[in-house]
């Protein structure tokens, strides 16, 4: 079969309509892909400050609480791994006289 001059015009108007239609769906794709890749990074972002948070949030508590008890002259028993120490603060040490 020859390709009439009616044809030819038409195929190209096909292969633009697949062209652009490829394209859109890549782009769509990528859109897609960046959109997430942003999403996931604010969410880690979030949990990490909340963590971040948290922890300073510990720490205050904790050193607020040994604070008191040692202003109390009360001894707080700290203890990591194996090691245990025992706080008393100077103050509360009376001196012989």
């Amino acid at each position: 079969m020859k390709k009439t001059k009616k044809e030819a015009p038409e195929m190209k108007k096909n292969i633009t309509l697949i062209v652009a239609i490829v394209l859109g769906v890549l782009l769509l794709g990528a859109l897609g892909y960046i959109g997430y890749d942003i999403y996931k990074k604010n969410k880690e972002a979030s949990e990490q400050a909340v963590y971040e948070s948290g922890y300073q949030l510990g720490y205050e508590t904790a050193l607020t609480a040994i604070i008191s008890e040692t202003a109390a002259c009360k001894t707080v028993p700290l203890q990591y791994n194996n090691l245990t120490l025992t706080l008393l603060a100077a103050e509360c040490i009376q001196q012989p006289q």
